[in-house]
């Protein structure tokens, strides 16, 4: 988002070194905001964040499930839900680089 509100298009591609975390980082975030079975490609990806929302049920399970897909990608890689009435969660991230990310990303 910009600073005036509107929003716009950031390319997040392999950095010169030929490393692909900030990919996989955005890939990961992307999946954690995706409907499961909504990706055309990857039909494990995603988690059932609507239904979720129905229920007031956490989508810990599928949560899991892709931190797991998503662990070998990164030396570290912890995704923690945060104490909030709506299914956020904490993805913390050590690239392979050495480089600590931390973001709050609310499904």
């Amino acid at each position: 988002m910009n600073p005036d509100g509107t929003k716009s298009w950031v390319e997040v591609q392999t950095d010169a070194s030929g490393a692909n975390d900030y990919v996989w980082i955005t890939t990961l975030i992307q999946c954690l905001k995706l409907n499961l079975g909504e990706s055309p490609f990857y039909a494990d990806y995603g988690i059932p964040a609507k239904p979720s929302v129905v229920q007031q049920v956490f989508p810990d399970f599928y949560v899991a499930r892709t931190q797991q897909q998503f662990a070998s990608k990164f030396a570290n890689l912890v995704v923690a839900k945060q104490p909030l009435t709506t299914p956020t969660y904490t993805i913390n991230v050590t690239t392979n680089n050495g480089v600590k990310i931390a973001s709050s990303i609310a499904v």
